[in-house]
């Protein structure tokens, strides 16, 4: 096989002068630039993405525009109307290589510019006279899917009879089978509706030039994998493909080891390209004060639109009623809603009409609002690269943002692994306290009473104010003081103080040497073992030996995920690649399935009923594996 060269750069390569030719423009690329290259005598079946060979993103180099790469001359018209000049890194990698029909893998985040870096060379790449389709791009929801759609609408508005169709599941099939009528060149469709439609004979893909998988590790953590394997063995084997993933698992390497041939591997470093531009913090939150920090934050914040990721669709709904009670434009987004229901909502935010968005991670996936000044995590989440897809929504493009992580004491541990995979230490601070917060009231009432006072006809009022003075002999500053006091009834100008960080070690070790603990046989301490000793379900989660996983490690994971006491998991039997845990009966469905998706030591649990029979607690041992700890 020959050696094929593997790019990894995090700026854009030298000046090139004048090279409308994809291969020249590399080739210079190459010479100009020679310690961006890694050649290796990489075979179909070597995927090393797992090392770093990356450039240090300080060094300065010449920038490479739009002008010298290549590009068709009505895509690159149409590149210049958008106002594009100057390319991101993922697109000046790409888009030589795209143009000259290889396949490529690419790792590269969210917010990347990796839409323009492949549909740009694909749409200079498509026959005009062709009818069929001869580009598909499949993505994992539908919002990514209406995305992309318009961002190729765009760079294809110079191409004349240019058609493009989004198809996704939550639409007509009625409406998408017309649509198809009209012959479109590009598809963009989630993978289910995309086979759905194949085998109904409404979409033939024996035109199909080139294959797109967008954000392909979300796709398979979605179970499209089937579904994805079928396309692709109903599609031309002479076909050019295109894998882009935020992140490179065992999965996604099989998949471009069987269906990508001899690819070119581009890899941009996620901090050069997203994470710089958002102003991160984590704050530390005592258990059962997350709402009360959050709505603090709210207040105290300067935002425009605002995303608040949660882990579950019921959190969403929960979250935003609780909101709404306290005064603020907050509605959900998650999988329940139906389509219309959720471009309504997404509209309304980028509107105005509203502020915040309480989204699950998928439901948020592909979400481009630009008014998305913030980004809170709520609850954080499990993956580290999750962490990076949720800030993501903000930031973007070179704006700036802001990303605010909430963890409880005992999820320290994710928080490190989070700062792990961006390479940097997330600043701490502290929640708003209550005098800041009263500060804050005390000031926009201030500012509410000189607006009204310059801006507002007061003559009624002067006159009521002065004939109840007279009338019921009140003092106008007594009666402005219980004006106030109805005014701020609602959300009181004085406020509570209230411990919402959890308190340092050195004052938990005073209170425990003082007896601050409750006594554990009260009625607030440990139930009694009897109460405890109850029937147990034997479960099987995919992390062991293998991997690492000690036995706190799934107590803290699936305490905190299930929302489950700690005391009451049973037995923990860690194998070499599994481990069997007993767990108490009647786990409510979502729970079991947001549970299959938690990651520890790396691993997806994908939690299932196991074959063995459940042991019975036994009393006074602590819950361990073979190992112990």
């Amino acid at each position: 096989m020959q050696a094929r060269a593997r790019l990894f750069f995090d700026g854009g390569p030298a000046d090139i002068a004048d090279s409308q030719c994809p291969i020249r423009a590399l080739e210079l690329c190459l010479k100009l630039n020679p310690d961006c290259i890694s050649a290796a005598g990489s075979t179909e079946n070597e995927y090393p993405m797992d090392h770093d060979p990356i450039q240090d993103a300080s060094v300065e180099e010449p920038t490479l525009t739009f002008a010298q790469l290549g590009l068709c001359e009505p895509i690159f018209r149409a590149v210049a109307t958008l106002g594009y000049e100057t390319p991101t890194p993922i697109q000046a990698q790409c888009i030589p290589h795209l143009l000259n029909g290889e396949d490529l893998l690419g790792q590269a985040q969210t917010g990347t510019g990796k839409t323009a870096a492949f549909a740009l060379p694909l749409l200079c790449r498509m026959e005009p006279e062709q009818e069929l389709p001869q580009l598909l791009v499949l993505t994992p929801t539908r919002e990514l899917a209406l995305q992309v759609a318009e961002a190729f609408q765009d760079y294809a508005s110079q191409l004349k009879n240019f058609h493009i169709l989004p198809i996704y599941g939550g639409q007509s099939y009625s409406l998408q089978i017309r649509q198809l009528k009209r012959r479109p060149q590009v598809i963009v469709g989630t993978p289910g509706r995309v086979m759905d439609h194949m085998r109904r004979g409404n979409l033939s893909l024996d035109g199909l030039r080139a294959m797109v998988l967008d954000e392909a590790d979300e796709m398979l953590n979605m179970g499209f994998a089937e579904d994805i394997d079928w396309i692709f063995e109903h599609c031309p084997e002479k076909r050019q493909v295109a894998l882009f993933s935020a992140t490179m698992p065992e999965a996604i390497k099989r998949v471009a080891r069987v269906r990508l041939k001899n690819p070119v591997e581009v890899r941009v470093r996620a901090s050069a390209e997203t994470v710089d531009t958002i102003d991160q913090h984590h704050c530390v939150v005592a258990r059962g004060h997350k709402l009360d920090a959050l709505t603090r934050l709210l207040e105290m914040e300067t935002f425009d639109g605002m995303v608040i990721f949660v882990r579950t669709k019921n959190a969403t709904t929960e979250l935003a009623d609780k909101l709404k009670a306290h005064g603020f434009a907050a509605e959900a987004l998650n999988g329940d809603m139906n389509q219309e229901l959720r471009e309504r909502t997404i509209g309304r935010l980028k509107d105005g009409q509203l502020d915040i968005l309480i989204a699950t991670d998928v439901a948020a996936r592909g979400l481009d609002v630009e008014r998305l000044s913030h980004v809170i995590n709520y609850d954080i989440p499990t993956d580290p690269a999750s962490y990076v897809h949720r800030i993501g929504r903000t930031g973007r493009a070179g704006r700036t943002g802001r990303a605010i992580l909430l963890v409880e004491p005992r999820e320290r541990s994710l928080l490190r692994a989070i700062e792990r995979t961006i390479r940097r230490n997330i600043p701490a601070m502290d929640p708003p306290s209550a005098a800041a917060l009263s500060a804050s009231r005390i000031d926009r009432f201030t500012q509410d009473l000189r607006s009204t006072l310059s801006e507002q006809d007061l003559d009624f009022f002067y006159r009521l104010v002065a004939r109840l003075s007279k009338e019921q002999e009140l003092d106008p500053v007594d009666m402005a003081a219980a004006l106030c006091f109805l005014l701020q009834r609602e959300r009181p100008l004085e406020v509570e103080e209230k411990r919402l960080s959890p308190p340092p070690r050195a004052e938990r070790e005073r209170d425990r040497d003082r007896g601050g603990r409750p006594d554990r046989d009260g009625p607030r301490g440990r139930p009694p073992r009897r109460e405890q000793d109850q029937q147990l379900a034997s479960y099987r989660i995919e992390v062991g030996h293998a991997h690492g996983v000690s036995p706190r490690e799934i107590v803290g994971a699936i305490a905190n995920e299930a929302g489950l006491d700690g005391r009451r998991i049973g037995r923990i039997d860690i194998r070499d690649d599994f481990s069997i845990v007993d767990l108490p009966p009647g786990m409510p469905k979502e729970i079991f399935q947001h549970l299959q998706r938690v990651y520890v030591c790396g691993q997806a649990l994908r939690i299932r009923d196991s074959d063995e029979p459940p042991s019975r607690p036994r009393p006074g041992k602590k819950h361990q594996g073979p190992r112990g700890r």
